[in-house]
């Protein structure tokens, strides 16, 4: 497997795994935790989570907090635009953004610290995606980032997604900043 940073962050990580294709098909390794480990993602996972979404489905752009949730995501099946904003105070990337497509058919993935939020949109009829995490679901913790918020500016590839009504009302960075809803940055 081959891991790499995306840009503009150090600490996310695009992950090339090893796929195996042949006429019957394709096999991949999703995870396995020494190697990953050995790659510098020591994370402990506790929950795994998967949605099934249409085209122009967007889900995001979330994070928890207090209680924050680092991230190994992926396209099980079709295509996703997806895209981490760094959401932590202090932070020297704070309010920045990065984007990737994640496909089933390269099986690539991302790693997302803790700090970050996360979301996608979904580029192909349907997409299956996988979210494993290091910490359980906490309803009282969830937070939410506008995904159209002008001062960060994420560029979208889709127009009028389709979302939940949580999303769409979502607050704006600087919302969130006087709510105190962010994490600080931990160097």
């Amino acid at each position: 497997m081959i891991v790499r940073p995306l840009a503009p962050f150090d600490d996310v990580k695009l992950i090339s795994p090893d796929l195996h294709s042949d006429a019957r098909g394709a096999f991949v390794e999703t995870y396995a935790a020494e190697r990953y480990r050995a790659a510098g993602i020591g994370v402990q996972f506790v929950q795994d989570n998967l949605s099934r979404s249409k085209a122009k489905v967007l889900r995001g752009l979330h994070f928890q907090h207090p209680r924050g949730q680092a991230k190994l995501v992926r396209a099980a099946l079709g295509t996703v635009w997806d895209v981490v904003v760094d959401v932590r105070i202090g932070s020297p990337n704070f309010g920045r953004w990065g984007g990737i497509e994640l496909s089933g058919a390269d099986q690539r993935q991302l790693y997302i610290p803790s700090g970050f939020a996360h979301g996608f949109v979904v580029l192909t009829a349907e997409a299956v995606f996988e979210y494993k995490c290091s910490d359980s679901y906490q309803p009282e913790y969830e937070r939410c980032l506008a995904w159209d918020d002008p001062a960060v500016g994420v560029e979208w590839p889709v127009d009028q997604p389709c979302m939940s009504d949580r999303d769409a009302a979502a607050p704006t960075l600087d919302e969130l900043i006087r709510a105190g809803s962010l994490p600080a940055f931990e160097n």
